[in-house]
């Protein structure tokens, strides 16, 4: 077993807790009771249990700068139980980031930077924002695997230790976080991987929103995580029920120093302890303690009862003397990565690029062109545009859940990130291509931690119909505003002889409806090379989730449009200076609007259509060019696209048709099922027809 040495905080030399730690602990649990009963809401039991840990990890273990949350070279820390916001903020306060106790006293109301779940982009020290209970684990795993590809793309010669780009993933997490099925996945995964540099701690507290966890939960946690590949540690409290810190510290450091797997710590601890009469209660969960029981722990702790939001001078004195460790540790890491940068000037070049989140010069010229007229499926174009980015963009990396030879996710077939050990012969720890495994929810909430961490740019694939599997962590990628691409394949009943259960219907409609996601539908190859194109230069630029809806079956091939990156556009002009129909598509169905065309133009209707590959992208042009593509005063107009037609309404008005799939497909192949469901030139040619007569009433 390797080791490393714990960054800017106490060392193996001794382990110290005095007087004032105890009391800075003690201040922490009641700053919490305090907040929760001024605002009348909240989660105070958690917070007040868990102090110790928190200050422990913060205070004596944890690499981190309190006046530079975004280091590089920082731990990360994760609060899964997002509920518990309180530990987090009050060790923040303490700590020294931006949190004053006026924000701890703003806590849960309108502006405050102490929301009642932690938000990410919101609080200085927040990693990312937890509340949906399961995807904190997962989303340190994420930052876990991300740790390792950036060590390779960086420094992947250096001993373990030994690189600034080493560091621990800390996170807390909950009874209900390992309730949640996401986080089996994801601690299952992280197991195989061997991420040693990943530590949980298991606030194994024994209630539930609902009363006792024996209510709904009685498996041996530990020997899960063993099954897992974990190395497990348990820890019991002392004998008046509070946390034993000598022996949680030293357990944590022993998870910390254990690199060659995952590490989890069950700390039994008793709910809102010490409170009188409220700890181990499922009341104090998620209610106010009340005025009189914050007064008798007050007592207990030997605090003034009739103070709030006490916080001696000697205390915030003692505990921010983490800005002067935390700005050793950076300085001590600023030597590093100098002597790293003097050594490897090429990956220091890299890095640079990296961390401004720009893009080599030239790299557009890595992107395919596809030949006009040729039937190519875009999943298979987007294989392509992958593999050849791939050279140019080393920071790109990615896989599927189990899917890639039919998303066509595989980025570097000889470089599979994998662990020492593997006995597949494409093994590498910091190989390209992720194998997230059928493991759909919480590859999306790895993804997000992979974003989180920094530094690499992150792609997962699935089948379009399965994001259903993956729906609450996109929604928290768009909600975060990360940049991540969701590669969603066999995207319509072109699937074929599937069937229904492999077959999208509302799953467009439906992840348009996620505010901050941008679904992407391209019509051809070319428009799929574009689509990644915009999609790599939004990273840094407009930061957002992507998702690509990409199909099975080939479709026809159009010369490339630069404008296709605006999101909607003018694909096939009318013959007429002002068309009388205007037909929108998507996709596979482009290829409708394009023939329809030609059966209209050839009755002397002049019909023009409009690719509209991004609803979100289009939506952002201006006005005048929106307007240009679809001109106000062409009421006559058809959209086209082979699932529900709720997007559609706002751009076909009232005189305007939508040629939809409304119901579930069918086990057969694409062709008959198109025909079937009135997915034809001439069926789109009659609804063209009839809103030309609706718009001339």
């Amino acid at each position: 077993m390797s080791t490393q040495t714990p960054g800017g905080a106490d060392t193996a030399d001794g382990f110290e807790w005095t007087d004032l730690d105890r009391r800075a602990v003690d201040t922490a649990r009641l700053l919490a009771a305090d907040a929760v009963q001024k605002v009348g809401n909240g989660h105070p039991g958690t917070a007040m249990s868990l102090a110790p840990a928190a200050y422990t990890i913060f205070q004596k273990l944890m690499r981190h700068d309190p006046a530079d949350p975004e280091w590089t070279g920082r731990d990360r820390f994760v609060l899964s139980p997002g509920h518990t916001s309180l530990t987090l903020y009050t060790q923040l306060f303490l700590s020294g980031y931006e949190l004053e106790l006026d924000d701890l006293k703003a806590f849960r109301t309108q502006g405050s930077k102490t929301p009642g779940h932690p938000e990410y982009g919101h609080t200085a020290g927040v990693e990312t924002t937890t509340g949906p209970l399961g995807q904190g684990v997962a989303n340190a795993v994420g930052m876990a695997m991300a740790a390792r590809y950036e060590r390779g793309l960086f420094d992947p010669e250096a001993p373990q230790g030994t690189s600034p780009f080493d560091h621990t993933v800390w996170a807390i997490v909950s009874d209900g976080d390992l309730e949640e099925g996401v986080s089996a996945e994801a601690s299952s995964l992280a197991g195989h991987q061997k991420l040693g540099n990943l530590v949980f701690l298991y606030d194994d507290n024994h209630i539930s929103i609902e009363g006792d966890t024996a209510t709904a939960f009685s498996e041996d946690v530990l020997k899960r995580y063993e099954a897992y590949g974990w190395h497990t540690q348990r820890i019991e409290p002392t004998g008046d029920g509070d946390i034993d810190v000598p022996a949680l510290y030293a357990a944590l450091q022993a998870a910390r120093d254990e690199t060659e797997r995952p590490s989890i710590i069950a700390m039994r601890t008793i709910i809102a302890w010490p409170a009188p009469n409220a700890q181990n209660t499922e009341a104090s969960h998620g209610s106010a303690l009340g005025a009189d029981e914050i007064a008798a722990t007050k007592r207990v702790l030997g605090f003034d009862p009739e103070q709030t939001f006490e916080v001696a001078d000697e205390v915030l004195a003692h505990t921010r003397r983490a800005l002067d460790r935390g700005a050793e540790a950076h300085a001590a890491w600023d030597k590093r990565i100098a002597e790293w940068r003097a050594d490897q000037p090429e990956r220091a070049a890299l890095f640079d690029r990296v961390v401004a989140g720009q893009l080599p010069e030239g790299w557009q010229d890595a992107l395919p062109v596809f030949e006009e007229g040729k039937s190519v499926a875009t999943r298979a174009a987007s294989g392509k545009v992958l593999q050849s980015l791939g050279a140019v963009l080393p920071e790109l990396w990615g896989g599927s859940a189990d899917l890639a030879g039919s998303n066509n996710t595989t980025i570097d077939k000889t470089s599979s990130f994998l662990p020492k050990g593997n006995p597949l012969p494409e093994a590498d720890p910091y190989g390209r291509t992720v194998h997230f495994g059928i493991r759909e929810f919480s590859m999306a909430a790895e993804m997000n931690g992979i974003a989180l961490h920094g530094n690499t740019r992150i792609y997962g694939g699935t089948f379009l119909v399965f994001s259903d599997y993956m729906r609450n962590a996109v929604r928290m990628a768009a909600l975060m505003q990360l940049p991540v691409t969701y590669v969603w394949t066999h995207d319509s009943i072109g699937l074929g002889e599937d069937g229904p259960t492999h077959q999208p219907v509302e799953h467009l409609a439906s992840l348009r409806a996620i505010p901050g996601l941008n679904v992407v539908r391209p019509a051809d190859a070319n428009e799929t090379a574009i689509a990644w194109a915009e999609i790599l230069k939004r990273h840094s630029t407009k930061p957002a989730p992507h998702g690509l809806a990409l199909t099975r079956q080939g479709v026809p091939t159009y010369a490339p449009n630069p404008d296709a990156a605006k999101g909607g556009y003018v694909l096939a002009e009318s013959a007429k200076d002002v068309p009388d129909v205007v037909l929108i598509a998507t996709g596979s169905e482009v290829q409708l609007a394009v023939a329809a065309r030609e059966q209209l133009e050839a009755e002397g209707i002049g019909a023009r259509v409009v690719s509209m590959p991004s609803v979100e992208w289009f939506e952002e042009q201006p006005r005048e060019y929106r307007d240009s593509v679809l001109p106000p005063s062409v009421r006559a107009r058809v959209a086209i696209e082979a699932g529900i037609g709720l997007t559609w309404y706002r751009f076909t008005g009232d005189a305007g048709r939508i040629v939809s799939l409304e119901h579930f497909g069918a086990s057969a192949d694409a062709q008959t099922l198109f025909a079937e469901y009135g997915f034809t030139a001439e069926n789109v040619a009659a609804a063209a027809r009839e809103s030309l007569a609706a718009a001339r009433g």
